[in-house]
């Protein structure tokens, strides 16, 4: 099986961080996704992850992001997705029973 392409892209403006995420999120991008958020929950400011472009996510992304959003919550950082999640997307939140995170800005 051929491994497609994947992008995570940080992007800082003057109060928020956006995160971009592109192609299937797994396990073998979980290292890369992990320092980028935390790179974003060091900042302190509002951040907003976007999943349009993502073909996958598995429960390892899920619990990155899931954990994540707690520590912005703890921290008081504003932790927003963006955009409307792909059918593959919501396909895999789904069948983790998480079908209701699928909210945007």
């Amino acid at each position: 099986m051929e491994r497609q392409d994947v992008a995570i892209e940080q992007n800082q403006a003057e109060d928020t961080s956006t995160i971009r995420l592109d192609g299937a999120i797994d396990i073998a991008s979980a290292a890369q996704l992990k320092a980028t958020l935390f790179e974003a929950l060091k900042t302190s400011k509002k951040i907003r992850v976007s999943l349009g472009q993502a073909t996958g996510l598995d429960i390892t992304a899920f619990q990155l992001l899931w954990a994540a959003e707690r520590q912005a919550k703890i921290s008081q950082i504003e932790f927003t997705f963006v955009e409307q999640l792909p059918a593959p997307v919501q396909s895999s939140l789904a069948k983790m029973g998480l079908a209701g995170l699928n909210r945007q800005e």
